[in-house]
């Protein structure tokens, strides 16, 4: 195929999109880290539910406050990104993410649960501008009528740090809780505990802080690897216009839905393996389990990349929601093994669901790309406000966490309605451009 070659050095391929094969490992490289940090939490959650004698609604607010900032940092994080370019962008993202890595430092010193929120909410603002550079830039290096499976397989390294991360932290993290219990404290020994049972905490963030130094000043020296990319000429909260398009409307609503059931089972997943009608684990192996269910998502994530390729994206999806519910009912009417391994199942069905989301509904955004990828990273707030409801669910039931697994079955039956509803390719519009 005949390619162009751009003042940056770059090929251009006639299609619209950019020939840079070393880019697509960059950006994969992208994925694994936001997927890692995000899964971190699922492992962190019962950590701080026992320094702080938390209910599950208020553990939940690690969750309110890291998906948050996609709803505050979503349109913000696009202008910055239609500002100063794809690379740029993801280099101030890196950089931020550093910021919230470090602010562990003055939480643990303090034992103040409010302060590690805080770093949690400046962790997540990097990891946003992060993620609103790499879903378009993913789309944008390869064929269009390939993005859905390309997207799906940069996701898959997205799983790949999800199922790695929680090993590491469940063993750093969860391996050092005391004998002693928090709940057994108080003044001055209560929060010396806490400092004390937290620097496990701080020295995972270091650890990750340092790492993104390194990635960092990678994304520095390839800034200028990209050709500058046309946007559309839009401004602060224009990008809300595209929610007029049902295709696109229905779709950042599903994966408001989607992210909010998964990150609901994600942070359920030691809690629930740990009660009697279930597994009867001891916490720190519910937490060693944890890795199964990112694992699932990342081998159907790298199934689904090939899949993607010769079967029709909406019906796999709704097929993949509609298995999800069947494991959640399985889950919640059965005992030991049986429901606690269908419910570590469901990663599996969640492997192709934000990837394909994203391309059934950003299809044909053509130059609003950006305005488009920063609309859905709000969407991503769902992440806060489905486990915190999720949460009070389980709290107002006793912590009974079957009647609380109710409301993530509810997010995956819309979204197989809306796999059915985008089967068909998206119709052209005619006052937006587009790529041919």
């Amino acid at each position: 195929m005949a390619v162009m070659m751009d003042k940056s050095g770059t090929d251009t391929a006639p299609g619209g999109y950019v020939d840079a094969p070393e880019l697509r490992y960059f950006v994969m490289g992208l994925f694994f880290i936001f997927g890692g940090i995000t899964s971190l939490n699922d492992v962190i959650i019962p950590k701080l539910k026992e320094l702080f004698t938390l209910t599950y609604t208020q553990a939940m607010l690690v969750q309110f406050c890291f998906f948050a900032a996609y709803a505050l940092i979503g349109i913000p994080g696009a202008m910055l990104v239609r500002k100063v370019g794809y690379m740029r962008g993801a280099a101030i993202g890196l950089i931020v993410m550093i910021a919230g890595c470090l602010a562990f430092i003055p939480a643990s010193q303090t034992a103040t649960y409010w302060l590690f929120l805080a770093a949690y909410f400046v962790l997540a603002a990097g990891v946003v501008i992060v993620q609103v550079v790499s879903n378009p830039l993913i789309s944008l290096l390869g064929k269009p009528e390939t993005t859905s499976s390309r997207l799906t397989f940069a996701q898959a390294f997205n799983s790949l740090g999800t199922t790695l991360f929680p090993i590491a932290g469940s063993a750093l993290i969860l391996g050092s809780l005391s004998k002693v219990s928090a709940k057994d404290l108080s003044g001055a020994a209560l929060d010396a505990y806490r400092s004390a049972e937290s620097q496990a905490i701080v020295y995972g963030y270091l650890g990750i802080a340092v790492a993104l130094a390194l990635v960092a000043a990678a994304v520095w020296m390839f800034r200028n690897r990209l050709p500058e990319q046309t946007h559309a000429d839009s401004k602060g909260f224009a990008g809300f216009s595209l929610l007029k398009r049902p295709r696109f409307g229905y779709g950042a609503l599903c994966i408001f839905l989607y992210v909010g059931a998964e990150v609901s089972i994600g942070s359920l997943i030691v809690s629930y393996l740990m009660q009697p009608r279930v597994m009867a684990l001891a916490e720190q192996s519910a937490g060693h389990l944890i890795f199964v269910y990112w694992l699932g998502a990342m081998i159907g994530r790298f199934i689904g990349s090939a899949a993607l390729r010769v079967l029709n994206p909406g019906l796999v999806l709704a097929f993949n929601a509609c298995a999800a519910i069947a494991l959640i009912a399985v889950s919640v009417t059965t005992t030991g093994h049986v429901a606690g391994y269908s419910l570590l199942a469901i990663g599996l069905m969640n492997s192709i669901m934000f990837p394909t989301i994203f391309s059934l509904a950003s299809e044909r955004l053509g130059l609003r790309a950006a305005d488009g990828s920063g609309i859905i990273n709000v969407a991503i707030c769902g992440g806060a406000i489905v486990p915190l409801a999720t949460g009070a669910i389980a709290d107002a039931a006793g912590g009974n966490l079957a009647v609380a697994l109710v409301l993530p079955a509810a997010c995956y039956a819309v979204i197989a309605g809306f796999g059915l509803f985008a089967r068909k390719p998206a119709p052209p519009v005619a006052d937006e451009p587009v790529f041919s």
